[in-house]
């Protein structure tokens, strides 16, 4: 039952179907970051033939929405059908309505549930009251809801405490395009044909966010496009960055303010540093806002080896917001042509760097399968030291390393991720300041575990007499590699 209008959304496809095929009542809650694709994946894998569909409004009064879903009832009984005045009389409307199909499957889909959830709506009460007192115990029933909201869709129906407490029998976590997904998408989708780099460049900027990825003009050189997109008067994605940010998060100036501090700290905050950057009062509030941005993806919570969990840090991730506020959301410029003119400047360069490193983040899949240690249970961490002095007056230079992939097999993988249009070539200067950070790390870590470096690189590391330093390298192409969940 796979749709091949799909692109990607495997996995995910063939959960559906199971869930489809099954001969219980399924409540299927599918959820992730906004644009990534939800309603596409449940309208073209059903090819829109839904027994009852309908979508929330965005700030729409609970009273419109209750018009529009009786209107969406008239459609399908072709009967009059009185508005209802709450909830309650909504969702008993539509039992009376699928009370009258004789099917052995009814596929129900409920789109945006968020923005059904006007304030003193009681529309999750209402909701629940359906599944729980009828739809949950018709064999056939499948019932669809989405949400744009991660964080809503996991508070209040996930995670629900209330009525809706483990009813929920699936839920599926839809995960932005991974680079093999977002070539796949520009070729098929757009007939985009450009090289890795290109690609990878596109990622940087617009993330594996579809709807994003399908504004690219094949007909326009690619840094003209980014212009258009972002920098041109009335460009379509110039706006983006205020709407996501307001239809994900109530209050959302304070969720603002963390992810613009943490795009000036590439190497990220703790908790306690973001307190005192930000001036904010300690204490629940910052912890929700840290947790609900990544719950959305936009950034990630990692822990330092060596460093207690109150030391974590939090780094931004979302490649979009990163771009938008280091470059788009700047009101310095009015160049209609800033991508094109900046490309190669030192500000464009030191944004690629780091764009980069987080996508190699997002590919730890794809990095652990060319290492060849799927297997190898593993964590993945970062390090950073200062130059300091010991007791016995040695003095130890500091250093930092991105990325630690530490091994139960005994090893630990020093990962080096640099972005360059050629081959990286290793200085006799470089391959000193490895192996002295190496030493640093085994003294302050005490570690016995053995110390292996790992390029990370878009073309490889270029072999020379410095290059032996390396024991694996890992390429573009193999960030492009599919592995299997």
């Amino acid at each position: 039952m796979k749709n091949r209008s799909i692109i990607g959304r495997d996995y995910e496809q063939s959960l559906i179907k199971k869930l489809y095929q099954s001969d219980k009542a399924e409540l299927v809650a599918i959820y992730g970051r906004r644009r990534v694709g939800k309603t596409y994946l449940v309208k073209r894998f059903f090819d829109e033939q839904f027994d009852f569909y309908f979508t929330g409004l965005y700030e729409t009064p609970k009273q419109v929405q209750l018009s529009v879903f009786a209107a969406e009832i008239e459609k399908k009984t072709g009967k009059a059908t009185p508005v209802p005045k709450t909830w309650f009389e909504a969702f008993r409307l539509l039992r009376k309505y699928l009370s009258t199909l004789r099917k052995r499957k009814i596929v129900v889909f409920l789109d945006e549930l968020p923005w059904m959830d006007t304030p003193k709506s009681h529309f999750i009460q209402a909701f629940g009251y359906f599944w729980n007192s009828w739809a949950s115990m018709q064999d056939g029933m499948k019932l669809f809801i989405c949400g744009s909201s991660t964080t809503w869709m996991l508070s209040k129906i996930i995670g629900d405490k209330g009525g809706l407490y483990g009813r929920v029998t699936r839920q599926i976590y839809l995960a932005p395009f991974r680079l093999n997904e977002t070539e796949e998408f520009l070729i098929k989708a757009k007939g985009i044909r450009w090289n890795r780099y290109q690609i990878t460049e596109a990622y940087m900027i617009l993330g594996g966010i579809p709807y994003y990825l399908d504004m690219l003009d094949k007909d326009k050189p690619f840094a003209k496009s980014i212009d258009d997109l972002f920098f041109r008067e009335g460009a379509p994605l110039s706006t983006e960055f205020e709407f996501l940010y307001r239809s994900l998060f109530k209050d959302s100036e304070q969720y603002r303010q963390v992810v613009e501090i943490l795009a000036e700290k590439t190497k990220g905050m703790t908790r306690e540093e973001i307190i005192k950057s930000l001036k904010m009062k300690s204490g629940g509030r910052l912890t929700t806002i840290l947790n609900e941005l990544c719950s959305c993806d936009f950034i990630r919570r990692y822990s330092a080896i060596g460093k207690s969990d109150k030391d974590a840090l939090y780094q931004l991730s979302d490649p979009f917001t990163l771009f938008y506020l280091r470059h788009a959301g700047l009101s310095t410029h009015k160049d209609e042509q800033f991508w094109q003119n900046n490309h190669g400047l030192p500000a464009q360069n030191a944004w690629k760097g780091y764009a980069f490193e987080q996508v190699c983040l997002q590919h730890l899949r794809q990095i652990k399968a060319k290492l060849g240690i799927l297997g190898v249970l593993s964590s993945a961490y970062s390090w950073s030291c200062k130059t300091f002095t010991d007791s016995d007056e040695t003095e130890w230079e500091g250093g930092q390393i991105d990325l630690l992939i530490d091994r139960n097999d005994e090893v630990i993988n020093i990962c080096e991720i640099k972005y360059s249009k050629s081959p990286y070539v290793i200085t006799e200067e470089y391959e000193r300041k490895l192996w002295s950070r190496e030493a640093t790390f085994r003294h302050v870590t005490k570690t016995r575990k053995a110390l292996q470096h790992v390029f990370i690189t878009t073309y490889g590391v270029k072999r020379n007499e410095w290059s032996d330093v390396v024991h694996s390298e890992i390429t573009l192409n193999d960030l492009f590699a599919k592995v299997e969940l």
